[in-house]
Formats: C-alpha cells, sequence, structure tokens
C-alpha cells in the first residue's frame, strides 16, 4: 500500500499493550516537535504466545489503522511483533518501519565487555530467532544466550 508522507503527519507507535510506553515516551524526548499516535493492543496481549500468523495479522491490521491515520512511519515497540512480523512488514508496506531488535542488538555489541549476552523474552521473540540473526547479520563476536 501507497501512502503519502507528510511533514506534519503523526509517527504509529505500537506494543501488544502498555509496555511500548516508554518507548514512545524516549522518542517524545528525542522528537519533541512531532506528534505520535500510540496503539496498545491490550486487546490481544500478549502477542509472546500467539502463533506467527497471528502475530503478523495483528501487526498488519495495527499499521493499517496507522495507515488509515496518515501517519509517516510507524515504530513496532513491541519485541515479539518486532522479531516475528518486522520483515513481512517491510514487504508489504512502503512507510518507514522501525523495530526494537536490531537498535537493541547494535546498542549491546557496542557496549557489552565480554561478548556476552543474554536475550530475555517471551516464547514468541526467541523462538523466532530474530535476536540470534540480527547479531550474525552485524557479524558480532558476541555468543548470545
Amino acid at each position: 500500500m501507497t501512502t503519502k508522507l507528510l511533514p506534519e503527519s503523526p509517527i504509529g507507535v505500537f506494543d501488544s499493550g502498555l509496555g511500548g510506553l516508554t518507548v514512545l515516551k524516549s522518542l517524545e524526548k528525542i522528537l519533541p516537535k512531532e506528534t505520535f499516535i500510540y496503539f496498545g493492543d491490550t486487546a490481544h496481549v500478549p502477542y509472546g504466545s500467539k502463533s506467527p500468523d497471528t502475530v503478523n495479522l495483528y501487526s498488519s491490521n495495527i499499521v493499517e489503522f496507522f495507515l488509515a491515520h496518515n501517519t509517516k512511519a510507524v515504530v513496532i515497540a513491541c519485541n515479539t511483533a518486532s522479531a516475528v512480523a518486522y520483515t513481512k512488514l517491510l514487504n508489504c508496506y512502503d512507510i518507514p518501519l522501525f523495530d526494537v531488535v536490531i537498535p537493541s542488538v547494535t546498542y549491546s555489541n557496542h557496549i557489552s565487555e565480554s561478548g556476552k549476552i543474554g536475550v530475555i523474552g517471551t516464547q514468541g521473540t526467541i523462538f523466532s530467532k530474530a535476536y540470534t540473526r540480527s547479531f550474525a547479520n552485524i557479524q558480532s563476536n558476541c555468543t548470545v544466550f
């Protein structure tokens, strides 16, 4: 789906619940002139125990909601949705999409002194292997547990 990006359009942020409000708060601090729409999918929380197909469906529905509200970008503040649906969403939509996996991996790789990274996540996040793949993609020397 093609969307018309306008500078004054809001940025959409979503999570499977309310945890993504911490991401929203950080975005509001670093982007004080932007407006945001937050979508906390409390009707379907938690995503971590849902099938990948279900997480993809919920995530696509939320992106469609944001498109209907003329957002110029979407931040997936949910680890499970980022791990499971991000790549599929990138292939389906032309709106800028941002996940939480890649920045977390990049930052962890940068600050780790031991080269050992522990990932705690939902069943869906861990089984997706998104963190392991992301560390491999940046050719990290870190070991992921």
